[in-house]
């Protein structure tokens, strides 16, 4: 079985958010989240942007193992 080759810069397209590695570090230069915030409600993501993630994560879709790395990278100190 072949993965589909995803990371961080494909998802941010999918998200409509801009999508270069400066673009990356500077979203996450700019936002962060509390350990005790879950990732789908960080204030920062559009309604339609929360629904695709909390969608990836409920159903371990393809999307699932980059989603974690942004959850991750957000919770990171």
């Amino acid at each position: 079985m072949e993965l589909p080759n995803k990371g961080l810069p494909e998802l941010f397209e999918q998200l409509g958010l801009p999508s270069s590695e400066e673009d990356i570090e500077h979203f996450f230069a700019n936002h962060s989240l509390p350990q005790n915030m879950r990732l789908v409600d960080a204030p920062f993501w559009t309604p339609v942007q929360a629904a695709f993630l909390r969608e990836q994560f409920q159903q371990d879709a393809e999307w699932a193992p980059v989603v974690d790395e942004l959850n991750v990278r957000l919770h990171e100190d």
